[in-house]
């Protein structure tokens, strides 16, 4: 994704279809927020739908506003010591040409930068899932400003900005297992440890009260993720992406199922809650590693995955952290995993001639990818932790424990996600409706 540095002669022109092809992709990345909306949505109580919507759908806001105002340019723009990027110009996005291309490519800077604006508001939004039921509305918007400009923003000059440590380094990120998951997913932790747990954990029963939802967010998810990995190669023109599109689909598909035939070993039923989040993970597998492996590798990541989150989601309960909606154990754990896996499949005939351990490549590959992993979740974990817990000691994070009981619904947003008033049934109440009969006064009927 970063600047490559051709000759004058060499200078690639506007390409049309590259153009509209990233456009495409930038739309379905787009709508991977609002999936994610009724994935995690689904995934909740009743009491608290649309706060899970809204917590999703806020980022939408907040996040392009900041990136339009410096997002961009701390993200993409000149680099400053491999921590950080800065372009004047492009502040407010003014002094940006019509047909100015992204140096090295065919598409315009524009076209450049609304495509990873879509990767910026889906990241923080996908720690949601983790601090479901007891967050204030306002204090997560607060959050999400603050984390986004903090660390969003610098771990993504890292990995993808030209001049960014990890990107020099050589670490593989095609299309966010860094960037994004491990950095959503360890500030997701770093979160959850300072706020603590929902009432009622490990004691009342949490079920997702639609699976339906959950089932459509993940189809969605799915879907938008095809613009996501495929997109991320800026063009089709080498093959690269189209690679990408196809491991994108193999992994996803063995790692649903991988996490189900844990499931029916472990717990003795193939649930379709399981399906969907064993979806997620494989997609969130393949995203750094899709254009370094094979088909054959992609199977590989992707049952390694699904079983290996199957597994992770249950920690929760073993340590006593509650990850309400198994951020940590999908995108964290999956991002690590997709992310280390490049050292030992990467078949050096994808996005580049690095081979990983299996495919003669030794293990020098495999400890660039350790220290991209780990430096990213170790910032994004420690950066997290302090954001909230200032947060918490000014303004508060949490709603008051009879709001988290009632309802955050209602507390935050004075809405329901269902209205019941006007449903009928055998078990509703009965009232006395006079009724015109025959030879009668009224008789009792159902309201």
């Amino acid at each position: 994704m970063a600047p490559a540095i051709t000759l004058a002669a060499d200078a690639p022109t506007l390409s049309s279809a590259n153009t509209g092809f990233m456009l495409i992709c930038s739309a379905l990345v787009m709508l991977m927020t609002p999936g994610l909306a009724f994935f995690y949505g689904g995934m909740v109580r009743v009491k608290s739908t649309l706060n899970m919507l809204m917590m999703s759908f806020i980022s939408l806001g907040i996040v392009t506003i900041l990136w339009v105002l410096y997002g961009f340019s701390l993200a993409f723009g000149t680099d400053s010591g491999s921590l950080i990027g800065w372009n004047s110009d492009w502040v407010g996005l003014s002094d940006i040409g019509l047909t100015e291309l992204w140096d090295g490519y065919t598409i315009p800077v524009f076209v450049f930068l609304v495509f990873q604006l879509m990767f910026a508001v889906l990241t923080p939004a996908l720690i949601s899932g983790a601090l479901a039921d007891r967050v204030k509305f306002s204090a997560w918007a607060l959050f999400i400003t603050l984390w986004a400009t903090i660390v969003y923003f610098p771990v993504a000059h890292w990995v993808w900005g030209a001049g960014g440590w990890a990107f020099e380094l050589g670490v593989i990120d095609f299309a966010g297992g860094t960037a994004v998951h491990i950095n959503a997913g360890a500030a997701a932790l770093g979160v959850i440890l300072v706020i603590g747990k929902r009432v009622g954990f490990k004691k009342d029963p949490m079920r997702p009260h639609s699976l339906p939802l959950v089932m459509l967010g993940a189809g969605l998810l799915w879907f938008g993720w095809f613009g996501f990995n495929a997109g991320s190669w800026l063009g089709n023109d080498d093959g690269v992406g189209a690679l990408m599109f196809v491991n994108t689909q193999v992994a996803t598909a063995a790692a649903v199922l991988g996490w189900l035939a844990y499931e029916k070993i472990r717990h003795g039923a193939f649930t379709t809650l399981g399906a969907a989040s064993g979806a997620v993970s494989g997609l969130v597998a393949i995203t750094p590693a899709g254009g370094a492996v094979s088909p054959l590798g992609a199977i590989a990541v992707g049952a390694i995955a699904g079983v290996l989150c199957a597994m992770a989601v249950g920690l929760k309960y073993r340590f006593g952290y509650d990850d309400s909606l198994d951020v940590v154990g999908v995108h964290l754990v999956g991002g690590i995993l997709g992310s280390l896996l490049i050292g030992f499949f990467a078949t050096g005939k994808g996005q580049s001639d690095v081979a990983g351990l299996f495919y003669g490549g030794g293990l020098d590959q495999l400890w660039k990818q350790c220290a991209g992993v780990f430096a990213v979740l170790a910032y994004s974990l420690v950066v997290s932790a302090v954001l909230a817990f200032l947060l918490d000691r000014t303004i508060g994070m949490r709603v008051s424990e009879d709001e988290e009981v009632a309802g955050i619904d209602q507390a935050e947003h004075a809405e329901t996600a269902y209205d019941f008033s006007g449903a009928g049934g055998g078990a509703a109440r009965t009232t006395a409706v006079p009724v015109p009969v025959a030879g009668t006064a009224s008789k009792k009927v159902d309201a």
